[in-house]
C-alpha cells in the first residue's frame, strides 16, 4: 500500500500523491465512501453524466391511478 503526505497549503489541506498516482487532468471529483475519501479524474465529456442518469431507477408510476386534487 502506498503512503501519501498530508500538508497545509494556505487555509486548505493538501495531499502529495506518489508518482504512481499521477493524474492526467487538472480537476478531480472527490467524495466519501464510508470511511474512504475517493479521488476520481473528472471526465472531459458528459458521457459519465448520461451514464449516471441512465442508471437511475424508474420513478414514474404508469400503473398508478391519477391523483385526485381539489380545485383552486
Amino acid at each position: 500500500m502506498a503512503i501519501a503526505k498530508v500538508f497545509r497549503s494556505g487555509n486548505s489541506q493538501a495531499v502529495r500523491l506518489p508518482k504512481q498516482f499521477r493524474l492526467t487532468r487538472d480537476e478531480v471529483e472527490i467524495f466519501r465512501r464510508g470511511d474512504e475519501i475517493v479521488l476520481r479524474e473528472k471526465p472531459k465529456t458528459l458521457a459519465r453524466a448520461f451514464e449516471l442518469l441512465c442508471n437511475l431507477p424508474d420513478w414514474t408510476q404508469e400503473d398508478a391511478p391519477p391523483q385526485g386534487r381539489e380545485g383552486l
